[in-house]
């Protein structure tokens, strides 16, 4: 009789050089942004969650990412909304939780923009500049790039 054999894990899974990195830049102005550096198995939750902590915002409001670059951007073909994975959101929107960034960003170049906190509308350009295989221990995201003096996440009354 023949042994079990035990199943071991895919190459990437274990992280050697098939896994890729992906370094995104996330802007709220021409001259304010964040260069930092993910990797491509990640989900979207986990790239917003990079995004606005590049900032120094609180991570906590829901968000979307949105294909429409231009315009309206609840007109957008290819959305992703936390709404989703709340179980609040009945249209065709995607998962945030459940898409990884790679997919979502298939290659260098791609752009979305990135809405956080419906309510004081904070709206991001994110795209994503390159990619290139992981680094072993390197811990991911990882803040590469910081241009600009992050605005406030919520002004003071008296400023308003």
């Amino acid at each position: 009789m023949k042994a079990p054999t035990t199943r071991r894990p895919s190459r990437s899974k274990r992280g050697t050089t098939d896994s890729k990195t992906l370094i995104f830049r996330a802007s709220l102005a021409r001259s304010l942004y964040r260069g930092f550096e993910i990797a491509d198995t990640s989900t979207l939750y986990e790239l917003a969650q990079a995004i606005v902590r590049s900032f120094d915002f609180d991570f906590d409001h829901a968000f979307g990412f949105y294909s429409k670059l231009k315009g309206n951007i609840y007109e957008s073909p290819v959305r992703y909304e936390l709404f989703v994975d709340m179980g609040q959101d009945e249209d065709e929107a995607r998962s945030v939780k459940r898409t990884r960034v790679g997919e979502a960003f298939p290659s260098v170049g791609t752009k979305m923009r990135f809405l956080f906190d419906y309510g004081d509308g904070w709206e991001f350009l994110v795209e994503l500049v390159k990619q290139k295989e992981s680094e072993p221990k390197v811990k991911l995201p990882r803040l590469l790039l910081s241009a600009g003096k992050a605005p406030a996440q919520y002004p003071d009354a008296e400023e308003e």
